[in-house]
């Protein structure tokens, strides 16, 4: 056993119920690591999936330009810079362009041209600038409507913890309303900082109190684990994004767009672990300033026992991907997730909100 299974155990040892022993060993196997996938030879014509390794669109001082410019002037003053970075991303970006082609495709049906490709990075690029927004000045330029909030706010009526799954799909920052309409439930987000340090760092500084809203992955096991929980043991909100692996991470795979794709098995294994509800949560945007908030209840009950514990994650993977579908069909511009999903080897890729302004990865 590693030093960091080690620390995993014992940071397990008093909590109760569930069993320690059973916790320690569930939270281990939702980030088991399994032998590395050798890189395949690249098709001509094909997506690069390894985007981890892309060259960056720019620079720090490109994601310091439109952090500094929307904080000083405000979201109107930015946006129409918004249409020459779509343009640059677009160029420069190949293949970037070429995962949004094959995903427009899919989902509309017949192929994409350079107009819906370019609508699809602007929607975007429109998000990240939002992110940005949210932190400096609120929800007050935006006009937000919420939907299904009532079952998100009958599970916390519960009092034993939400665990809040989203998706590159929309804006997951946009559901920190929760922290404005209920200031007496805390919310914390697992993020994993050290893919998208150079544009957290700048976020960090624009909202000082950022960095303890999140629980970072990749920190020691049992840490973690405690940190989650401490969460759950006050009754609050872990949020988390349930649609793309990390590098070793145990995946599943599930129907989405009508072929099959890896999905994280984690999000369930911690429902199991935590004895939470998952409650399923998509910021929509719809253009100008307009955002639809939309809340789900996924399952009050997850149970991944051992003796059933591939058909269940299979099980539980398909619903959200299910979901996730009818979410990408009502907005398909809001779907963020360039490179080739559906390909059974995909290696996680870097975050493109980073990519677009110039940075690393989310």
């Amino acid at each position: 056993m590693t030093a960091a299974a080690r620390a995993a155990t014992d940071a397990t040892a008093t909590m109760t119920p569930p069993e320690a022993s059973d916790v320690a060993s569930r939270w281990l196997d939702s980030f088991e690591r399994r032998r590395p996938v050798p890189r395949r030879r690249q098709d001509k014509g094909s997506v690069d999936l390894n985007t981890t390794q892309r060259p960056e669109a720019g620079g720090r001082f490109a994601i310091w330009l439109i952090v500094e410019a929307a904080r000083r002037f405000g979201r109107r003053f930015v946006r129409p810079f918004l249409y020459p970075i779509t343009l640059y991303f677009y160029l420069r970006r190949g293949v970037e362009r070429r995962a949004c082609a094959q995903y427009l495709a899919r989902i509309r049906g017949r192929p994409a041209g350079a107009f819906a490709v370019l609508a699809h990075i602007h929607t975007f690029s429109s998000i990240v600038l939002d992110r940005v927004i949210l932190l400096v000045r609120g929800f007050d330029p935006f006009e937000v409507r919420l939907h299904g909030y009532e079952q998100l706010q009958a599970q916390i009526a519960r009092g034993n913890g939400v665990l809040l799954l989203g998706a590159h799909l929309g804006s997951f920052e946009a559901l920190s309303v929760l922290r404005q309409v209920r200031q007496d439930v805390q919310l914390k987000v697992i993020m994993d900082g050290q893919q998208t340090r150079d544009f957290n760092k700048l976020l960090y500084m624009l909202n000082a109190d950022m960095s303890g809203q999140i629980i970072e992955v990749g920190t020691d096991p049992g840490e973690f684990a405690l940190q989650l929980q401490a969460v759950v043991a006050k009754g609050g909100v872990i949020g988390m994004l349930g649609d793309r692996i990390r590098d070793g991470e145990r995946a599943v795979n599930a129907q989405f767009l009508g072929a099959p794709a890896q999905f994280p098995a984690a999000p369930y294994l911690i429902a199991s672990m935590l004895r939470v509800p998952i409650v399923l949560g998509f910021g929509i945007y719809r253009g100008g300033n307009r955002y639809d908030l939309h809340f789900e209840v996924l399952g009050e009950s997850i149970q991944i026992d051992r003796a059933r514990r591939e058909p269940l994650l299979r099980e539980w993977a398909q619903r959200y991907a299910a979901r996730m579908e009818h979410y990408a069909r009502l907005a398909p511009y809001n779907w963020f997730n360039f490179y080739d999903f559906w390909r059974s080897a995909a290696e996680p890729c870097a975050d493109p909100a980073v990519s677009l302004a110039g940075g690393g990865a989310r």
